[in-house]
């Protein structure tokens, strides 16, 4: 089983160092939740993981190259039907690799009923749906999340989360997720790593049975009290 890591990663943008010699690693089918202050270096972080950005310096290691995105923006080509998004990760198989029905995938997310549709036709709920299916498509080992549900209304956000975790547990993902929304890690992650910055660095590391959102404001605010 892989483990995903970063080992004295340092990210510097125009000289200044947004991460610096940060080293963490990551269990396989767990879900970890990076938090923290807007700035602080966790969506940069992840981008570097995903490979989306290029390190200064440091490895990074583990990442197998089964990976999928869900982001804030669903991302949706608007010109494609629900099914035709679902299904854009086929086109970048291998030779000789079979393209799936995305019919049984579409029914897992309650989807069904609105294949044909374009993303326009389609509620904000749907829409996130239809990028988790589309996730699930790429058959990922690591799935990477950044502020995914935070722009849904809250009755929508708690079963689409519910949908996820129901999905990412079934095929043991190992999903890093980033997040504002304290509640939300502790009740989808396994861990939290708590980070300020920059440059970044971890204030708090634990598993979320040990941790109380108490605890990561603390964490988090004490830091930033240091810091000033």
């Amino acid at each position: 089983m892989f483990h995903v890591g970063v080992t004295d990663l340092r990210y510097e943008v125009d000289g200044t160092a947004i991460i610096a010699g940060l080293t963490l690693s990551f269990a396989p089918a767990e879900i970890t939740a990076l938090v923290g202050a807007s700035g602080c270096g966790k969506s940069t972080l992840l981008r570097l993981i995903a490979g989306l950005r290029e390190p200064t310096a440091g490895v990074i290691s583990g990442v197998p190259k089964r990976r999928a995105f869900v982001f804030q923006d669903h991302a949706l080509l608007p010109w494609l039907t629900l099914e035709e998004n679902v299904r854009l990760p086929g086109r970048y198989r291998s030779m000789g690799e079979a393209d799936d029905d995305a019919g049984p995938i579409l029914a897992r997310l309650g989807l069904a009923a609105h294949a044909r549709r374009l993303p326009n036709a389609l509620s904000g709920g749907q829409r996130m749906r239809a990028s988790i299916a589309r996730a699930l498509y790429s058959r990922p080992e690591v799935v990477f999340l950044d502020e995914a549900f935070s722009a849904l209304d809250g009755i929508t956000r708690r079963a689409v989360q519910a949908d996820f975790l129901a999905v990412a547990r079934a095929e043991g993902w190992t999903v890093l997720m980033v997040t504002h929304d304290l509640g939300e890690a502790l009740k989808l992650a396994d861990r939290v790593v708590a980070l300020v910055g920059p440059p970044t660095r971890v204030v708090l590391d634990g598993r979320t049975s040990d941790l109380t959102e108490a605890a990561l404001l603390a964490a988090l605010a004490g830091a930033s009290v240091e810091a000033v």
